[in-house]
This record gives C-alpha cells, structure tokens and sequence, in this order.
C-alpha cells in the first residue's frame, strides 16, 4: 500500500567521490516531494562549506571514529572497514529513533561501497535501492567478472598486448579495465565489496539499480546486461548555484580566472584520494611550464601537510599559473576561462567536464579511472589520454604534446572542443524536463510514494 507521506534514509559511504554525488541525489529527491534524511559520517559536515537547503532534506551524521575523514597516503582498507562497523550500528540506530519520534522510513538508498546496507533494510523490512555512482561500463564490467568471466579479464592483464570481448563491451585492453579486476591487485578487501554488491543483486533480482550516466553517453552498455540499470545522471549540483551573483568573485581563484582570455587555462586536478609520486608531480610540472600555458593546479598536502617541496619549480609555477590545495571544480569548470582539464578521470570529474563542456587531457591512477579514460577518449570523443613510458611514467614531453594537441588550433583539438560542446548539450538535455534521466528519477519516484511496490 502507497505511504502518503514517503520517507528516505540516504547512506553514503565518506569520501568525496561517493558523499558528493550522493547528497546531490538525496537533494534532487527531496524536492521530488518525498522527506529524505541523509546519513554519513560527521567528517563530511566538517568539509562542507555548505549544505543544500531544503525543506523535505534532514541529516544524520554519526562518528565513524575517523572524524577527520579520509586524507591522502591513509590505507583505504581500514577506514572503509571500520566505517562499515560504526555505520551499520549508527545507522540502525537511526532507524529505530526515526520511528520512535514518529517518522518511520519506508524506504533505503545506498550508495556504492556500502553493500552491507541491503542487509541492514531487510532487517527492517525495508525495500532499498542501490545508487551505483560510477558508469554503467564499469558495472558491465564487474558484472562479467563475477560471473565467468573473471579469468579472462585476468588473462588481459597477464597479457596487456591483447584485447578481450565481454558481452555487450567494446574490444577492451588491460589499460581500459578496473585496475582491481587486475590478479595483482592488492586492495582484495575493496573487491569483496564489489563481489558482495553482486551477490545481492542475485538475491534481489528486482532491485532497483540507480546509475550516475546518461542514456546518450552509454546506450549501449546501460541495455548489454541482464541487469536493469536505471540511468539518472549526471547527479551534479544546480548549476543555478553558481550564478555569478553568488560570491565567486570573493575566492582569489575566481579573480585570478577573471583576469585570463577565454578558453585560455588549463585546469589540473587529481582527486581527493589517488596519491601522485613526486618523480610524476615533477614531470607534470614541467610539461605545464613547457607548454607556456597558464593553468590553476590543485595540489594537495601530503599527509604531513607539507607541500613546499613536492615539486622543485614552485617558484616557476606560480610565475605562470596558480596553485590552490581546495577549489569548488564544477565552478572552476564552468568559467569561460578554463581551456581543458587535466584530471585523473575520476567519475565525478569525468562527467562534470561533459557537463560543463570541457576538453579533457586524461590522467588516469587506479580503479575505474582507466575505463573512464576510454570513455572520455572513444566514447565521448571530448579528450585524450596520456601514455605511460615503461617505468610507468609520464613524461613531460607526453603532456605538453596532449596539452599543445587539446589547447591549439588544430583540426583535432577543434574536433575535440566541438565534441565537449556536443556532449554538453546531450548532459544537460537528459537532467531537465523530459529527459531520459529526468523521467527515469520521476519513475523512481513513483515507485518510491508506492511503497517500493513494482
């Protein structure tokens, strides 16, 4: 039986790549006019400038014990593990006083990362939906790994010169795949998190899968599997919020893009966990000075919150360009100034320069970011991608080459831009009235007043 009043506890894992689009989703439903309360460690209130203002939107933060959140050189295994242990009983815990004071939830959202919460829903009697925040090809790609396939996507990485089929996927090398599909990884607890989203996908055949992509940009992975995915992106922030009448023009950055031609900046930016060897800061430094390029780089402190010595041309740089340890990204991307994105292709940054129109040269780490590369290079069309040499390194003659190729006025780079334009459009067409990720949210809406009843 419908609920007329729906209420939805949002659980998203505490770090930048899962609680940012997560809390976007959570705002975008609680104006769909269901009440939803977003849960998640209270290390994220303590990074958020700002919390979306809505009056169906509450919060639950509780103490992870890792109140300082996720920093740079920590080992990811213990924080997600002892995050899955305080959360599970917090999040219980909400549950039960949600009810007492008079507002039972009647329906779970949980992000990627947090399988153990299908668990925690059926405990409760609670239908629960999962918000996959990466593409739908790395989805396929797991899905073939946990069911048959594992060996073969092993087989690649044995042999990088050749290329494998998976069902529904491009021709794909070992360089085009989640770097934890690879026999060599060494995060097996990461993995286990990804098998146990799998397994319960079997139990729950019917599950609602939620996925951060669009149909335009991956039509034909999102229909490749058995696997009902629901495509409801790019989950990204009002663009409304950052109207120039807003105080951007208070940040120093913001000035000191205010002051550069248009199209003319190369923005550079890594992400908030993926650690950079200091050999590679010093090559990208050096492409960067090389090109003559004007650019803004976020480069992050090492934990030991030094960072004066990570590259031995700080002077130069700041000669040239601008360095900042935090910026808002999607503002940045959105100034008429910037030219291309320098990124390590983490999903958030790969479908926030499609959405704001912006050309990429990729820089992929680890995980699902050499898959988004592939994405942003084939698919898209919107930018390329750097090659390592054999000591895994890219060398600065590398990345002046891609910057000079994506920044200039040759008929790639052209093709490039007008590529990011199109795919712009396609991003913003599918988020607003009408659009396939907009009838897709409204949908789950529905089904969400229903009671989660198919």
């Amino acid at each position: 039986m419908a609920q007329s009043h729906p209420h939805v506890l949002f659980v998203a894992l505490a770090t930048h790549g899962h609680f940012n689009p997560g809390l976007h989703l959570a705002n975008t439903l609680s104006h769909g006019g269901v009440n939803v309360t977003f849960a998640t460690s209270s290390s994220v209130r303590h990074r958020l400038p700002k919390l979306p203002s809505s009056p169906n939107l509450s919060f639950s933060f509780f103490s992870d014990g890792q109140d300082d959140g996720f920093k740079l050189g920590n080992d990811v295994v213990p924080f997600l593990s002892q995050f899955e242990r305080q959360a599970s009983i917090a999040i219980r815990q909400t549950i039960l006083k949600s009810k007492a004071n008079g507002k039972p939830f009647s329906f779970v959202v949980y992000s990627l990362l947090t399988p153990w919460m299908a668990e925690v829903a059926r405990s409760f009697h609670l239908p629960s939906a999962l918000f996959w925040n990466q593409s739908a090809a790395v989805f396929a790609i797991y899905y073939h790994f946990f069911n048959g396939y594992k060996d073969i996507i092993g087989n690649a990485f044995a042999h990088p010169c050749i290329k494998i089929h998976l069902p529904g996927l491009p021709l794909l090398d070992s360089k085009q795949l989640p770097s934890l599909c690879n026999p060599a990884n060494s995060n097996s607890f990461v993995l286990k998190l990804y098998e146990t989203h799998f397994h319960v996908i079997k139990q729950e055949p019917h599950l609602k899968i939620l996925i951060n992509t669009f149909d335009d940009l991956e039509h034909d992975v999102l229909r490749a599997i058995s696997v009902e995915l629901i495509p409801i992106g790019p989950v990204l922030p009002s663009l409304s919020f950052f109207h120039p009448t807003n105080s951007m023009d208070l940040k120093p950055y913001i000035g000191w893009l205010n002051s550069k031609p248009k199209s003319s900046v190369v923005y550079v930016s890594f992400g908030s966990i993926a650690a950079v060897s200091t050999a590679q800061l010093e090559e990208i430094a050096r492409g960067l000075l090389d090109s003559k390029l004007p650019f803004l780089w976020v480069m992050r402190k090492r934990s030991d919150g030094d960072e004066g010595d990570l590259v031995s041309c700080r002077e130069e740089l700041e000669g040239k360009g601008k360095i900042v340890t935090w910026c808002s990204q999607l503002e940045v991307l959105l100034h008429p100034s910037i030219g291309c994105f320098l990124t390590h292709c983490g999903w958030n940054s790969s479908l926030e320069s499609i959405a704001c129109g912006v050309s990429v040269v990729a820089f992929p780490q680890w995980t699902d970011q050499s898959t988004n590369a592939r994405i942003i290079e084939e698919s898209s069309k919107s930018g390329v991608r750097l090659r390592m040499n054999d000591d895994g390194i890219v060398e600065r003659g590398e990345i002046k080459k891609c910057l000079d190729l994506v920044m200039g006025d040759g008929v790639e780079g052209e093709s490039l831009r007008r590529n990011a334009l199109k795919w712009k459009e396609l991003a913003n067409h599918a988020t607003t009235k009408g659009g396939s990720s907009n009838v897709n949210v409204s949908s789950f809406l529905d089904f969400v007043c229903n009671g989660g009843n198919r």
